[in-house]
């Protein structure tokens, strides 16, 4: 995208203000479905550094989400958790991972997220 989508960067903004972590959301970008829960960055650094952390191997990269997001302006990213690429019948990582993506590589999006059943 070029511009980016002003009533997208709008929910980011709204999951910013209120700090929620619950709206559902799913995007394509370069070609993948990225579907599940959108978190206000200062929420997902702050896992994904609890994360790294927590590794033998990559404790060191921790500090590097611990400082606060800059402020100014509108939302450049969508930051997601409990999130899967789509790939056929199965979402990856079957848990949920954590996953940014910039709002101007967004080709197209919809509230909601994706999940499979077996039914």
């Amino acid at each position: 995208m070029s511009k980016p989508d002003e009533l997208l960067v709008d929910i980011a903004a709204r999951v910013e203000s209120g700090q929620s972590n619950q709206m559902p959301l799913s995007v394509v970008t370069g070609g993948a479905v990225i579907t599940g829960r959108l978190a206000p960055e200062a929420v997902w650094r702050q896992r994904v550094s609890e994360v790294l952390a927590d590794s033998s191997r990559l404790g060191e990269f921790a500090g590097v989400f611990d400082t606060p997001a800059p402020k100014d302006g509108p939302p450049t990213h969508l930051h997601f958790h409990v999130a899967r690429i789509l790939q056929g019948t199965v979402g990856i990582p079957e848990t949920g991972g954590m996953y940014r993506v910039s709002i101007e590589d967004v080709s197209a999006w919809t509230v909601g997220d994706f999940s499979y059943s077996d039914h």
